[in-house]
């Protein structure tokens, strides 16, 4: 049987964020689809703030509308990459619960790549932050103050560590708060799908204890943990993820 990579980026990513993995597996009998996600790369931006869930709803719905055909008689394997895996979670789990529009294909894989989805003390900081930022910009418009809104705006991101935050439009800081404030720890035990886990040790976006985390809990899976990577470990370590792809084939 044929498979299905369907690979989802991290937030300010797009589908250019697997050229490295894509070159790697181009040998292989491995379809890969990697969709921009709404609000990055070309596609357009949801109309209101958005939450995992709708994220793994819009993936559900375009690979039934772009994809049903070709990947009939296929297996589908799933590579989240940072909020990419936060959606890939919820996709197995569920598949899992057979509740997912797409459970009626063979998902028989999920691969995370230093997956967001654990929600730590940290976030709620940064929950914080992002609303003393508004607040913050609000005074910045006041009349008389208002020439100080260049200096004053840098400083208030640099102060509150939100530069995606800063780079968003409305609607896409309000789904970053969104995604951000879930915590996927408990749906972990219940999917049931081969998993292998991928970090980079120096990640200081998603510790490395996520993925240990993870890999407690979702049962029968494997964690791979590469000393000096951050956390860009779907690029990094684009060839050795597919080689460990590549061995999967037919297990």
């Amino acid at each position: 049987m044929n498979h299905v990579l369907l690979c989802l980026h991290g937030w300010g990513g797009s589908k250019e964020s697997f050229t490295e993995l894509r070159e790697a597996l181009k040998n292989d009998p491995i379809d890969i689809l990697s969709p921009d996600l709404p609000g990055f790369g070309q596609e357009p931006e949801p109309e209101r703030p958005w939450t995992t869930d709708d994220y793994a709803d819009w993936v559900a719905h375009w690979i039934m509308k772009n994809e049903e055909s070709r990947m009939k008689n296929m297996s589908v394997w799933i590579l989240g990459h940072s909020h990419g895996g936060r959606i890939a979670l919820k996709l197995a789990y569920r598949k899992a619960k057979s509740q997912n529009p797409i459970a009626d294909y063979p998902i028989e894989r999920l691969f995370l790549c230093a997956s967001a989805g654990i929600r730590h003390p940290r976030h709620f900081k940064r929950i914080l932050g992002l609303t003393l930022a508004k607040i913050g910009k609000f005074f910045l418009s006041i009349p008389g103050i208002r020439a100080l809104q260049p200096i004053g705006k840098k400083f208030l991101y640099k102060l509150v560590r939100v530069h995606d935050y800063e780079q968003a439009s409305p609607i896409m800081r309000q789904t970053l708060i969104e995604v951000s404030r879930e915590d996927l720890r408990p749906i972990l035990s219940s999917i049931t799908i081969p998993t292998d886990i991928f970090w980079g040790e120096n990640d200081s976006m998603t510790p490395v204890s996520d993925g240990h985390l993870m890999h407690d809990k979702i049962r029968g899976s494997t964690l791979h943990v590469y000393p000096g990577v951050r956390h860009r470990v779907h690029r990094d370590k684009a060839k050795e993820i597919a080689e460990l792809i590549r061995g999967r084939i037919g297990t």
